[in-house]
């Protein structure tokens, strides 16, 4: 996976935390401060644990799931404070509490439907499901992207978004309940079951200001083609914890090790192809998705976000 890195940097964006020391490693004053942000998202995400008590409770959601969670962001976008990763960090939580509904808790299709239901319909508009944290969280996050000055323009695109990752969640918990394992083309063309693109959106819709229609297909495209390589990412990195928990994993499917690595080298010369345009005049989205994808390459090397069932 060494092609991953080394293929782009973010010094042109003159934000503090991206310099190298003398000894080639990251510049320190930039890492502390970055960790300090993390640190704050993290008790954010903490508060949003207690407020949404019905989503969090499970042993996997441990402190080490809200402190991995919260640096992913933060390095990921170092010249945001926390307030600006806020709904990032707000809305991939609950994409994290929505996976374990829909993988984990749903036993039967009309359950893990009713999930993807009541969810879309909560993003529509819909009041949220009485005793029912998952809408009730999605609800907030809504009615708090909504006086954004992007979402006019924004808003049809994170309903989208919601929605391909929702019906992408289904059809993995059927492959995965059902049987009828899918090809590797099948399985990666899937990848908006895990909810970046999703998260993206909402982390865009958050930070910026009124949005020209003709900028969303190509930052769109890019967020896709990121998705696509942290999809395999993850999958070499929870490999073993796919295979006790019963998930699907690329590794799965008749694709080895070294194939899946130089399909993610692929995938991450595409990814910066389709970033590089996007430099000038959207340098915090560029440099975002760009890190988003290169720290995931170094996380997935060592851990993972989940904790022990």
């Amino acid at each position: 996976m060494t092609a991953l890195h080394g293929l782009g940097g973010l010094d042109d964006l003159g934000v503090p935390g991206t310099a190298a020391g003398p000894d080639g490693l990251p510049d320190a004053v930039g890492i502390g401060m970055t960790c300090a942000v993390a640190g704050q998202c993290q008790r954010d995400m903490r508060g949003w644990a207690a407020a949404y008590p019905g989503l969090f409770s499970a042993r996997p959601f441990d402190a080490a799931l809200y402190s991995t969670l919260s640096l992913a962001m933060a390095f990921s976008g170092p010249w945001f404070d926390a307030e600006r990763l806020r709904m990032a960090n707000k809305v991939c939580l609950w994409a994290f509490a929505l996976d374990w509904l829909v993988d984990y808790v749903a036993t039967s299709p009309t359950e893990a439907e009713d999930v993807t239901r009541r969810s879309l319909a909560t993003a529509e508009g819909a009041p949220p499901v009485p005793g029912d944290d998952l809408t009730r969280m999605l609800a907030d996050i809504r009615d708090e992207l909504a006086t954004s000055p992007a979402f006019p323009v924004l808003g049809p695109v994170w309903r989208e978004e919601l929605r391909l990752m929702l019906d992408a969640m289904l059809l993995e918990w059927r492959w995965k309940v059902e049987g009828g394992r899918p090809s590797f083309e099948e399985y990666l063309g899937n990848a908006d079951n895990l909810g970046f693109s999703f998260a993206f959106t909402s982390h865009w819709v958050h930070t910026s200001g009124p949005v020209d229609e003709a900028d969303i297909a190509p930052i769109r495209e890019a967020s896709r083609a990121v998705q696509r390589v942290i999809r395999l990412l993850n999958d070499l990195g929870t490999y073993e914890r796919d295979l006790s928990w019963g998930d699907l994993n690329a590794l799965l499917l008749g694709t080895g090790r070294p194939e899946v690595e130089r399909h993610i080298a692929a995938l991450a010369a595409t990814s910066r192809r389709l970033i590089a345009p996007l430099r000038h005049g959207h340098p915090e989205i560029a440099g975002y998705l760009e890190r988003q994808m290169d720290f995931c390459a170094g996380f997935y090397r060592v851990g993972d976000y989940w904790g022990a069932l």
